[in-house]
């Protein structure tokens, strides 16, 4: 279910790859995805602090909370360099589920358009089956509760 990347590097990131053959009923959040592309396009707007704050929870998974992701965003987001921690959570979205670098670099893309940017990050963690608006904690215990896999892989120790 869970491909490893060779361990050459000591921080390997696991690949979520679904086996085929296996009866777990993650097809109940995952529908039939493109993989390697991004299933939205970059064009949506919402409130960019919250949705940062929601997004950064899911993607660093748990270790940043949303008040906590919510905050950086809005202090950094003051003083014209909210666009770092946004293209630094871009680049983990990417790495989770095999995302091309586009429309533009991950920098560029929250430098220029940093709303834009945070809407597509929120609708395809939705699409891929992690719900921003429950955190990790409720997305773990649904997909617990549900027997599913999680979309997100969490990633083991690595010695």
């Amino acid at each position: 279910m869970f491909l490893s990347k060779p361990e050459t590097a000591a921080t390997a990131i696991p690949v979520f790859s679904p086996d085929p053959e296996s009866t777990h009923s993650y097809q109940a959040y995952m529908k039939r995805l493109p993989e390697g592309l991004w299933t939205t396009g970059i064009f949506t707007c919402i409130c960019p602090c919250i949705t940062m704050g929601k997004n950064s929870e899911i993607i660093n998974r748990g270790e940043i909370s949303c008040r906590l992701g919510s905050l950086l965003h809005l202090a950094t987001g003051v003083v014209f360099f909210g666009w770092i921690f946004g293209s630094k959570n871009r680049a983990n979205l990417r790495r989770h589920f095999s995302l091309p670098e586009s429309p533009l670099p991950d920098w560029s893309t929250h430098l220029l358009c940093m709303w834009c940017a945070l809407c597509q990050e929120h609708r395809e963690l939705r699409n891929r089956g992690a719900d921003p608006a429950l955190g990790w904690e409720g997305n773990v215990a649904k997909w617990n509760k549900d027997g599913v896999t999680p979309p997100i892989v969490v990633p083991r120790m690595v010695r």
